[in-house]
């Protein structure tokens, strides 16, 4: 490995020395002539499985896990595990370590589609951005908010196209949501909440012990790997394949697994930018390890040129939101506005199905509910890349430029959770004023030789 990291120390250097100048400008390889992309996948489980089946039109050229066990049980029954991936596609290059894979094929390869544990998506998405590669990368965009924006900065230093797998953002009633507040239909919005009913099984489950027992690490698995930048600790099957999102060492709780989806639709409509503070309400005291079973957090936003300040509300778990007039049982998931004039309220994770609340309202605005002056786009967020790419379609809604600042909210949130503080935030600064001694959270420490991005801020 130390020729791969002794080459991209050479590449930053470059990039300082050429006053920011893109070492690796970049050419769609394939799209010109074939009108396909040669896409890799890292992280081919799960998520990562379904954003293989999103590349089926294309060109995949090279898969790369780390966890290569094959034993019944623990994936999901009803897609393949990666063993089972690569054994099926023996006839494309395979890796354990994406670091050898981009070494290897960066020529090669036109997209880079990003699908693993929240704590190593930073450096697969900055290796990748470093060769001029686009990168699709899941939700949350990072594990830390130094990492959003040295990817926000790495995305404009490279010249790369970007987009985070929030599907939310490419649907139909999210531009709806968006058209009727900026319409007047709502009136002026103060208070948003938003709800989930995780964590629940299969991805939390409350461990047994913290930390967990330690166990021996079974064959066909590159346990050093998968810790990726994270200090070193003994392995546990409570950490993988599926219940690493509670521990905040991995994952960033269920703000990480749900927020970037729930919290979207109010975060674009509104216009909110970041919050200048973050309260948290538990009903257990805080665990700096383990992610809680009931939270309420509340983000304050200032205001916005002629828009109010807003207060977001965010329940997880146990904690749910009041019951609008008339409703008998709140759904798992959820979300509604309150505005001066109408409530808007949407149903599920994703913003599929937004109504005025009654839905009876929605008679005295048919017209203006009609009109549709925001464009439509086909397909999800890896769809929606792929014709940027190409340039057969616009940027990316969900680009970096925006994930970063939508995942900033997200992980505040986090910390509020994690340390069962309210948080005072000077986003100039990158500083929770009133806790200092959490900017190892705002900026992780990481382990030698995973250290990216930092002459971004020279």
């Amino acid at each position: 490995m130390k020729t791969t990291i002794a080459r991209r120390e050479f590449f930053q250097n470059f990039v300082v020395g050429a006053a920011g100048a893109m070492a690796f400008p970049y050419i769609a390889r394939t799209a010109g002539s074939t009108g396909k992309l040669n896409v890799a996948c890292v992280g081919i489980g799960h998520q990562g499985y379904k954003a293989i089946m999103a590349a089926k039109k294309e060109n995949l050229v090279a898969i790369c896990d780390v966890d290569l066990r094959n034993q019944p049980g623990i994936f999901d029954d009803d897609e393949p595990s990666p063993a089972e991936t690569f054994a099926s596609r023996s006839n494309i290059a395979q890796f354990t370590d994406f670091r050898r894979m981009l070494d290897k094929m960066h020529k090669e390869i036109d997209v880079v589609l990003v699908s693993t544990p929240d704590h190593t998506h930073f450096p697969i998405a900055m290796a990748a951005m470093e060769y001029g590669i686009p990168v699709f990368l899941q939700k949350p965009l990072a594990h830390n908010i130094w990492q959003v924006r040295t990817l926000r900065k790495a995305m404009h230093r490279y010249g790369v196209k970007t987009v985070m797998g929030n599907q939310g953002h490419t649907t139909e009633g999210i531009r709806l949501i968006k058209e009727w507040y900026e319409a007047g239909v709502l009136g002026e919005v103060r208070e948003v909440h938003c709800w989930t009913d995780r964590p629940r099984l299969p991805w939390f489950v409350q461990p047994d012990s913290i930390p967990p027992k330690t166990e021996h690490v079974p064959k066909n698995i590159d346990w050093d790997l998968w810790q990726g930048p994270t200090k070193t600790r003994s392995f546990s099957n409570e950490f993988l394949p599926k219940r690493w999102r509670g521990w905040w060492d991995y994952g960033v709780g269920c703000l990480g697994d749900i927020g970037c989806h729930s919290l979207d639709a109010p975060f674009w409509a509104l216009d909110l930018g970041i919050p200048t503070a973050v309260d948290v309400k538990l009903d257990k005291p805080a665990n700096l390890h383990y992610t809680p079973f009931a939270a309420h957090v509340t983000f304050h936003f200032p205001a916005r040129g002629a828009k109010p300040p807003v207060t977001l509300h965010w329940y997880e778990g146990r904690a749910r939101p009041p019951k609008l007039d008339g409703m008998k049982d709140l759904p798992a998931d959820g979300m509604y506005m309150i505005g001066s004039k109408e409530i808007l309220y949407n149903e599920g994770i994703f913003p599929e199905s937004p109504q005025l609340w009654p839905r009876a309202r929605m008679a005295n605005y048919r017209d203006v509910l009609r009109k549709r002056p925001l464009a439509r786009i086909g397909g999800g967020p890896f769809q929606e890349l792929f014709s940027w790419i190409k340039n057969e379609g616009p940027k990316t809604g969900s680009n970096f430029d925006y994930a970063s600042q939508l995942t900033e909210v997200v992980l505040l949130g986090a910390m509020a959770i994690r340390s069962g503080r309210n948080l005072k935030w000077d986003g100039g600064n990158m500083v929770v004023k009133n806790a200092p001694e959490l900017s190892e959270w705002v900026k992780e420490p990481v382990r030698k030789g995973w250290s990216y991005g930092e002459n971004l801020w020279i």
